[in-house]
């Protein structure tokens, strides 16, 4: 067997499951009999198991233990809305029991601190709704409401900003991915609109047109951090990110190609993808003990398939 291939299978079921189905083409019924686990062993499970009986995570929707003022406000991570967005990255089949029984709860429970919506419903800030979006999609669950505050919040060069006043304001590459991933999810699950398949088209267009990581008014790399592999990437953007986003969208474009090879020039010499960028804040599960600059599993899977996919034929 291929060490790197090797190396990955030795992870996790949540990466174990995704390298089967996307790096080893292994048989449906092995893959899905794999995804299973996720739900009662490793990470899915433990992160399931952090879930209180209101539907919460570490007492807080966006912000764990909103109530309590000697928490730091940015100890964000440990929170429910990152642990769905966990939960989604993991492969947790959402018709499982597990899965049914944490999703009830938080429609039925978690409400957003910013006005009391139901989480379901959306917030105000696009990165925030188009996480909420994404977890909606994936987990069967009504978003109508998230769809339109998105579809206003709509700026006129094509892309999104959670810091937007009004529509005088430019858009966010984070902002940008976190709206397409929601949008992209809801097109393929179809439940698209024409106005979600021109605002998707339109935001696709903000990327591509930078390249995924310049300025469209310099040529300047917006960012050094865009330039580095992360996960979990919570709402963070990098040029990794992007081109997962146009992988699972099946859009190949030239305007890609300087971010392929850039990611392709940061493969190691045993083939393996370094973890760059720690998204710093306290977890409720430790996953990999991995650090800034050595080999990462969840990088790696995400890199070879971008690249696999890119590389293959058209």
């Amino acid at each position: 067997m291929d060490p790197v291939i090797e190396y990955l299978l030795s992870g996790d079921p949540a990466i174990r499951w995704q390298v089967m189905r996307d790096l080893v083409g292994a048989p449906a019924d092995e893959v899905a009999a794999e995804r299973a686990r996720v739900a009662t062993e490793g990470w899915g499970a433990q992160l399931l198991a952090e879930q209180a009986d209101d539907g919460r995570w570490d007492g807080g929707t966006y912000r764990p233990g909103w109530a309590d003022e000697s928490r730091p406000f940015f100890d964000a991570w440990t929170a429910s809305h990152f642990a769905l967005q966990s939960l989604v990255e993991f492969g947790l089949d959402p018709t499982s029991p597990q899965a049914q029984r944490a999703v009830a709860l938080v429609r039925d429970n978690v409400r957003w601190e910013y006005d009391g919506s139901p989480y379901f419903d959306g917030e105000v800030e696009p990165c925030i709704n188009g996480m909420a979006l994404t977890a909606g999609v994936y987990f069967g669950q009504p978003v109508s409401r998230i769809v339109d505050t998105l579809l206003s919040r709509h700026l006129p060069d094509g892309g999104w900003n959670c810091w937007a006043q009004d529509a005088s304001a430019v858009s966010s590459f984070h902002s940008t991915l976190c709206v397409l991933e929601g949008l992209r999810a809801l097109s393929a699950a179809g439940g698209g609109t024409d106005a979600t398949r021109a605002a998707l088209s339109a935001g696709e267009t903000y990327l591509l047109e930078r390249g995924l990581l310049r300025r469209k008014s310099t040529g300047e790399i917006v960012d050094p951090r865009f330039t580095m592999l992360s996960y979990p990437v919570r709402w963070y953007y990098d040029v990794l990110r992007g081109l997962d986003y146009f992988r699972v969208a099946d859009r190949r474009d030239e305007r890609l190609s300087e971010a392929v090879e850039l990611l392709r020039s940061k493969r190691g010499e045993y083939g393996l993808f370094p973890y760059e960028n720690c998204h710093q804040g306290p977890s409720l599960i430790e996953m990999e003990a991995e650090a800034e600059g050595y080999p990462s599993r969840w990088v790696t899977l995400r890199a070879l398939r971008v690249l696999r996919w890119w590389d293959a034929p058209a």
